[in-house]
């Protein structure tokens, strides 16, 4: 059972983890990425289907993503997807293909994005001292039940407290790099 426990808990602090990662992906750096477009959902026959199944997306240079559609009349439908991101990004076409520039971060934008990496940090954090008290109070309850000894139950906090510090020192690991790519000129 208190195998049961921690498997649950690292599972879900897993997905803490890589939430975060999705939601850094989210926040530009300056640099052109294509993983930027990910969240964008296109209108494709009536449907909202991701970008990247109805066109290629590759970098053309440091601050440019060249989007290729595979069906030319998609151009229209792939800009206003684009433009109703929220992303701060504006598309020009030129016939088949759709370019975005990235624009420069100005010192302003880039305190910014590092108060939105830190706030999303953070909740993070939250998500996986919430998954530990849930861990833990799933040992007390194994406890009062007496299916467990008050040595297995301390055991068991001790190993659900390691795996709150690893992902927590993981997240923190993830901010400082997402904080360095953002201050990068």
């Amino acid at each position: 059972m208190l195998n049961e426990i921690a498997s649950d808990a690292d599972t879900r602090m897993k997905k803490s983890v890589e939430s975060v990662v999705e939601q850094f992906k989210k926040i530009r750096t300056g640099r052109a990425h294509p993983s930027i477009l990910d969240s964008v959902q296109v209108l494709y026959y009536g449907a909202p289907v991701p970008l990247q199944q109805v066109a290629n997306i590759t970098v053309e240079d440091a601050r440019t993503l060249m989007i290729s559609p595979w069906e030319a009349q998609t151009v229209p439908d792939i800009e206003k997807a684009i433009y109703k991101s929220d992303l701060g990004l504006n598309p020009s076409s030129n016939g088949g293909v759709i370019r975005v520039p990235m624009p420069a971060l100005t010192e302003e934008t880039r305190k910014v994005y590092i108060r939105q990496a830190r706030s999303e940090a953070e909740s993070a954090r939250v998500s996986v001292r919430n998954i530990r008290r849930d861990a833990n109070s799933d040992l007390k309850e194994l406890l009062k039940e007496k299916d467990i000894s008050e040595d297995e139950e301390r055991r068991g906090q001790d190993g659900i407290q390691k795996l709150t510090d690893k992902y927590v020192a993981e997240i923190d690991g993830l901010l400082e790099k997402k904080e360095a790519d953002l201050m990068e000129i």
